[in-house]
């Protein structure tokens, strides 16, 4: 089954800038978040989807390489997303291209770097706005104690690789071409196990894990990556580690929706404070905050209080909190209740219609639409 282009998995164009995309993956990561479709497995594939959309579009090089390689370029070089991905680089689509031209492995000298490891670190909002540090454990390599790290049976230094005789190169005749490529049976490394040890199979390392202590900035959101430099696969011998690159995935809050800087949220209030005003104690993520509440105050009216948003990692500014406030109509009324409640009623009716704004105009509307309906 083919892979679904990232660009549409995302819905964005394939000109759109790092913060498009960001946008973008940030809100379809709330809308298909685990936490927010408990049980729903399509909402889970599509959420593994997403993260492997933008995983690769995010990175500027393995970007580069899905526009002009597609799928099949990723495969072959860059590493896929998902879990612990690899990456690789342009060294590997362009040894492949020499390699189908001249028959060999050419276009890499010497041993690979290791390859690039993601992980995703899911964290609740105040962890993200505030900081924090979380410990993970994560695939790493040491060396194999049955053979000291050497590879071998007995534990000795594997002896010079008989083809390129400890260069770690050969040099390779195609018509009138004479190229230089990493030797194919040690790969650059110069040495070979004729007697591999059996523990690690001649690699000298075994695969276990480590903990890793993560310390995430204040501010971070969704979509944001923490780049551990060294801490990913190891390279072959004498090449550098890759690196392990933390994915900031920020769970859905009970209280607040996150866009930006900005914080989001939805009050109810009692139809008396609607109508006569007062004060109410409305919740930030530093604590309560008093907000006055005018006199006939409509349903769905959003008041904003400034600085009580987030400061991200790249501005020293916060933004703000808007609370938007939602009149609610009493329920499991009383006999006495209901019977002081008509009687209100009644008088507001009696007063005409300078107590329903809203219902005055919308009354007219309907009236003219009707009015319009049958004269056409």
């Amino acid at each position: 089954m083919s892979k679904p282009d990232y660009y549409e998995v995302l819905g964005v164009e394939k000109q759109a800038t790092e913060d498009e995309m960001k946008k973008a993956y940030r809100r379809l990561a709330m809308k298909y978040h685990p936490d927010r479709n408990p049980g729903d497995h399509t909402a889970e594939e599509k959420f593994k989807e997403v993260n492997e959309a933008y995983e690769v579009l995010s990175d500027s090089q393995k970007r580069a390489i899905y526009d002009q390689y597609g799928h099949e370029g990723l495969n072959r070089g860059a590493g896929g997303g998902g879990g612990f991905g690899g990456a690789g680089g342009f060294a590997d689509i362009f040894g492949d291209v020499f390699s189908d031209i001249f028959g060999g492995g050419g276009g890499r000298g010497g041993p690979r770097r290791g390859s690039d490891l993601r992980y995703m670190m899911e964290l609740t909002l105040e962890q993200a706005v505030f900081g924090t540090s979380e410990e993970i454990r994560i695939p790493t390599w040491h060396d194999c104690e049955a053979c000291d790290g050497h590879g071998t049976a007995d534990g000795k230094p594997a002896g010079e690789c008989p083809t390129c005789h400890g260069a770690g190169q050969v040099r390779v005749q195609q018509g009138f071409f004479v190229l230089q490529q990493t030797c194919p049976r040690c790969r650059g490394s110069g040495t070979a196990v004729d007697d591999p040890c059996k523990t690690c199979r001649g690699a000298g390392k075994v695969r276990s894990e480590k903990t890793l202590e993560v310390k995430v900035p204040p501010g971070v959101d969704t979509g944001d990556r923490i780049r551990l430099s060294g801490e990913g696969e190891p390279g072959e011998t004498g090449a550098a580690s890759g690196d392990l690159y933390i994915q900031i995935n920020v769970k859905p809050h009970e209280i607040f929706d996150r866009d930006g800087n900005n914080l989001y949220c939805t009050v109810p209030i009692s139809i008396v404070t609607a109508a006569l005003g007062g004060t109410l104690a409305v919740p930030t993520l530093e604590g309560s905050v008093d907000m006055q509440i005018p006199e006939g105050t409509q349903s769905g009216r959003r008041f904003r209080l400034r600085g009580r948003g987030v400061k991200s990692v790249r501005t020293t500014s916060a933004g703000d909190l808007y609370c938007t406030v939602m009149v609610e109509t009493p329920v499991k009324l009383n006999k006495q209740q209901k019977e002081l409640l008509r009687q209100f009623g009644d008088t507001l009716d009696s007063a005409g219609n300078k107590h329903h704004p809203e219902a005055s105009s919308w009354l007219g509307k309907a009236k003219r639409f009707f009015d319009d309906l049958t004269s056409s």
